[in-house]
């Protein structure tokens, strides 16, 4: 698995606890940026981030910012996205089994790093269930057109 991270300046803290716990996971990635707390604006990360997953370089993605909120957004306007903003453990199970989300953001401001580290390793290890869900997810890829 091919893993994309960045976040804004709002979330560096927790993208490189998430960086550490992707050099322990053994997974490729590419941090993205930002490596600074000095004001960014989160769509210029989240965005190119989020087509590259789209577009296949990437499998998934991991966007931090303040909230997860911005970060959420802006990945979510790109076709092929299901971006999923978590904070809980069964939530970042549950997208992955259930919604096949490709990128997950979190904030930085709402949860500590150890959470995050958990949250993240869940939704990285946790497959797709398909099924009844394959047939949701369809729906979702075919109102994109």
């Amino acid at each position: 698995m091919k893993v994309a991270l960045a976040s804004d300046h709002g979330g560096v803290n927790i993208k490189e606890e998430i960086r550490n716990l992707l050099e322990e996971m053994g997974l490729e990635y590419e941090d993205f940026g930002c490596d600074c707390t000095t004001s960014v604006d989160y769509p210029d990360y989240a965005l190119p981030v989020a087509e590259k997953v789209a577009n296949g370089e990437f499998d998934r993605a991991i966007l931090i910012c303040g909230t997860g909120i911005g970060m959420s957004i802006a990945a979510n306007k790109v076709k092929g996205i299901r971006c999923a903003l978590v904070h809980d453990l069964f939530s970042a199970k549950a997208t992955r089994e259930h919604n096949d989300s490709n990128i997950l953001t979190m904030g930085e401001r709402v949860i500590g790093g150890g959470l995050a580290r958990e949250i993240a390793k869940v939704w990285l290890e946790t497959e797709f269930q398909g099924g009844r869900h394959a047939n949701r997810v369809g729906k979702i890829t075919e109102y994109e057109g």
